[in-house]
């Protein structure tokens, strides 16, 4: 499976070109291409919600918050993106519970005081025009951990804020995680009532898509995954046992959530070691996904254990076969997330049908305003907000200055 893989990255990364770039086009080209059909920039209907077009924030850690609490950071970083012209923009992974957080300074929705200040970054980004929510998360056994630039690696002490965490079984995740506590049947249970509460908070926030995350090596992976779950109850052992978790909180969320807002759900594709989950068993908990009332499977790939440098083959559009493959043998909406960054790509991606979002992390980061300028590229319409249209034109190239 993961040498299909690699060979469709291969194949996906030729066909699609990187003939589209951000620098100015001459002239000719503007003038055939000023105004085209993109599929890229069509919109896109889920349930009552209509997204201006393709392209959305995907969830990015931004280890800002102190006490869960959003801040003036996090308004000016979604809300550029929605600025920028993505359709939807979503937080970063939010904690439904304090010891669900990756390090103590993410961002938390187990308190009703959290949602004050998300309902201002809710505000600001559907004012611009995007849709707006939340990805409701645990992280299990990769919690109490160091934020990725401090000087400590690994796991929080206690006299650093740091917190036994929950999980599966007790095994860490590498040595130099804290060792978790097993989950028993009262603890998965708050669990799932958190994730269902973090809904109810994420509605009141003003949000109207919402997406729980099951990918990553996080607590609904590490339920999924039998490298992982080694348990011997109903929450472990065969297929069933182990997607019993992501369905009781698909249950329980979509309890709260409004039929007519959208539900996504973010799955790893595969834990890139033999005998682990894999995209055939993630096209089987897709279809059930699809019967509880979710809308659209976010698909990513990996973090379920450490794998040696190498084994993944990340590179241009990597884990879209997987996400193409999910939404032809599920039957459902897909997003495809990794290593996206040319408008050529991403227009490919939707006008053939591998996947019906496009998810950019890293290159929003690079530049929030990516949908406008990829709308230029590609010939489409995107609304610039009227404070900045005295900018609109093609983007300049970037050189390197020769040296004197």
């Amino acid at each position: 499976m993961e040498e299909a893989a690699k060979s469709s990255v291969m194949r996906l990364g030729r066909s699609c070109g990187r003939a589209f770039v951000y620098c100015a086009k001459p002239r000719a080209f503007r003038r055939r291409h000023k105004r085209t059909m993109s599929s890229l920039f069509s919109p896109l209907r889920l349930r009552d919600v209509t997204l201006r077009n393709r392209v959305a924030v995907s969830p990015m850690c931004e280890y800002s918050s102190a006490d869960g609490f959003a801040n003036d950071w996090h308004v000016v970083h979604l809300g550029s993106r929605a600025v920028g012209g993505a359709s939807l923009v979503l937080t970063e992974a939010i904690a439904v519970t304090a010891d669900g957080r990756i390090s103590p300074q993410d961002l938390g929705i187990w308190q009703d005081a959290h949602v004050e200040e998300l309902a201002r970054i809710a505000r600001f980004c559907t004012g611009q025009g995007a849709a707006w929510g939340t990805q409701l998360a645990h992280a299990g056994r990769k919690a109490s951990t160091f934020r990725p630039w401090d000087d400590g690696r690994g796991a929080v002490p206690p006299e650093a804020g740091g917190w036994t965490p929950v999980a599966p079984t007790t095994d860490p995740f590498d040595p130099t995680y804290p060792v978790p506590q097993a989950l028993d049947e009262a603890g998965i249970a708050a669990i799932v009532r958190a994730f269902a509460d973090g809904a109810r908070r994420t509605l009141a926030a003003g949000g109207s898509v919402l997406e729980i995350h099951g990918a990553h090596g996080y607590l609904v992976h590490e339920f999924l995954s039998p490298l992982v779950n080694r348990r011997t109850d109903r929450w472990g052992g065969s297929f069933e046992n182990r997607t019993r978790l992501p369905l009781e909180i698909v249950r329980a969320v979509r309890g709260v959530w409004p039929e007519r807002f959208p539900l996504f759900v973010r799955l790893s594709a595969t834990d890139w070691v033999p005998d682990g989950w894999d995209i055939e068993q993630t096209v089987l908990l897709a279809r059930l996904l699809r019967e509880e009332g979710v809308d659209l499977v976010d698909v990513s790939s990996g973090g379920a254990v450490p794998v040696p440098p190498g084994t993944i083959p990340a590179g241009p559009l990597y884990q879209t076969p997987f996400a193409e493959r999910v939404r032809r043998e599920a039957g459902i909406s897909t997003g495809t997330v990794g290593m996206i960054t040319e408008p050529a790509d991403a227009e490919a991606i939707v006008a053939d049908g591998r996947a019906d979002l496009v998810f950019l992390a890293r290159e929003l980061l690079r530049d929030p305003y990516w949908p406008l300028f990829a709308a230029r590229v590609l010939g489409a319409d995107a609304a610039w907000p009227p404070q900045y249209q005295r900018a609109i034109g093609d983007r300049a190239t970037m050189r390197v200055p020769s040296a004197v």
